[in-house]
């Protein structure tokens, strides 16, 4: 089917023919999920010997009674696995609680409030705005937008964000103090930035703000589907080009182990880890090193957590495979979406035609078909061309999946069938 190329009777008849089966869904009043990127029960299960696995033996490595309070970097032995996620210095990294999200709201309201290694603190700019690599994640754009921070767009491209844009506008834009970036499989296109976009990008400390940070989430470090994507290591980068303040690395075990009851990783340099540390001291005694000791003793290597990660593989697998499938068979020959073919991470992200991905969205909740909803992937909610849609594989189960993607591609036909009429 090629929208384009199409007579108006033949989209008539099109209409006609999908309204018909579209009907027919509708009467078998389904109720399946694929909004959000949660691990399934099975996933989940992988990491179940986690419960009881102190067996009353509280001490760590270095005599730490993990039960007291105290220890605000975290366990020796909790930083060490997140330096091995993060390929950066045991030194160089604070182990907190269950969520990076929480570290990342941390870091920024600590950039807002206080400034970061004696900058000026963001609130006393006139408007200070994040670069928003789109589309990307809600949860970022939330952020900011409770904190009255601006969002500027930067289009993702198959390599990452678009550099010639981002330094342009850091250039152009000193209150501009930040940027949002999830590097390995990003969220939703699940695009591996390219050893040529992590260089640019650490070089923008030296033409941005000095205040200037890169918030580096990078939640899929170790989430590979099949073969290592290599990503390149951005605080090599920033060593060598003399930035070293200008990143902040994230990561967590959320979709590793237990997704509620994980440990989560803040990576920096020395005078920004100060920074974060001056405020976590007047709101934490310290994190809870008893389920980061738990995770030490599940994964004493880093090689043990690699071969947990497989076993992570081998179920969303063949998820990813039926998303792409459905995709591929309904619209390779088409004019009616496109998208990347990700190697990991947990998201699928189609573009339909321009202006349709609401209707599409609307079409499937109305048959029972959840999805995130439209906009989601862009600061406020408004996606421009009106396109995006974020299709998330893992939680349903391989069947149900199936069902769901057969009148999600139903769905963007209808609409976008309806949409080309209306023009």
């Amino acid at each position: 089917m090629r929208i384009d190329s199409a007579t108006r009777d033949q989209l008539q008849a099109w209409e006609k023919e999908l309204s018909a089966q579209y009907e027919r869904i509708c009467q078998h009043e389904l109720n399946l999920d694929i909004t959000r990127g949660k691990p399934s029960a099975v996933q989940l299960s992988l990491s179940d010997k986690l419960d009881g696995l102190l067996n009353g033996d509280y001490r760590a490595g270095d005599g730490t009674d993990t039960r007291n309070y105290g220890g605000l970097d975290g366990l020796i032995c909790a930083r060490e696995m997140g330096a091995d996620i993060l390929q950066v210095p045991t030194s160089e990294v604070i182990a907190g609680g269950n969520s990076s999200l929480t570290l990342m709201y941390h870091a920024v309201l600590t950039g807002y409030l206080f400034g970061f290694a004696g900058n000026t603190p963001w609130r006393e700019m006139k408007e200070p705005k994040f670069l928003c690599p789109v589309p990307g994640y809600d949860r970022h754009f939330a952020i900011c937008e409770q904190l009255g921070i601006g969002m500027v767009n930067v289009p993702m491209t198959a390599t990452g964000p678009d550099m010639d844009a981002a330094e342009q506008l850091v250039k152009e834009d000193q209150e501009i103090i930040g940027m949002w970036c999830v590097p390995k499989f990003s969220n939703p296109t699940g695009v591996t930035y390219d050893e040529e976009t992590v260089e640019r990008l650490s070089r923008l400390g030296n033409i941005a703000n000095p205040g200037f940070r890169i918030f580096w989430d990078n939640a899929y470090a170790i989430h590979d589907l099949g073969q290592q994507v290599n990503l390149p290591n951005i605080r090599t980068a920033t060593v060598e080009n003399g930035t070293v303040d200008s990143v902040l690395q994230f990561a967590s075990t959320s979709k590793v182990t237990h997704a509620g009851s994980g440990v989560a990783f803040v990576s920096a340099s020395p005078a920004n880890l100060a920074s974060l540390k001056e405020q976590m001291q007047a709101m934490t005694i310290g994190p809870d090193k008893v389920n980061q000791l738990r995770h030490s003793r599940l994964f004493p290597e880093f090689s043990m957590l690699k071969d947990h990660m497989k076993k992570h593989a081998d179920i969303l697998q063949p998820k990813f495979a039926c998303v792409l499938k459905h995709l591929e068979d309904a619209f390779a020959d088409s004019d009616l979406g496109k998208w990347e073919t990700p190697k990991g991470g947990y998201f699928v992200s189609l573009d339909t035609r321009p202006g349709c991905a609401k209707a599409v969205v609307k079409l499937a909740a109305d048959a029972g078909v959840k999805l995130t909803p439209a906009g989601a992937t862009f600061p406020y909610g408004k996606d421009p061309e009106d396109c995006n849609i974020r299709i998330a594989p893992s939680f349903p189960p391989l069947e149900e999946l199936d069902t769901a993607m057969s009148v999600f591609v139903l769905c963007v036909k209808l609409a976008s069938v309806r949409n080309a009429l209306q023009s």
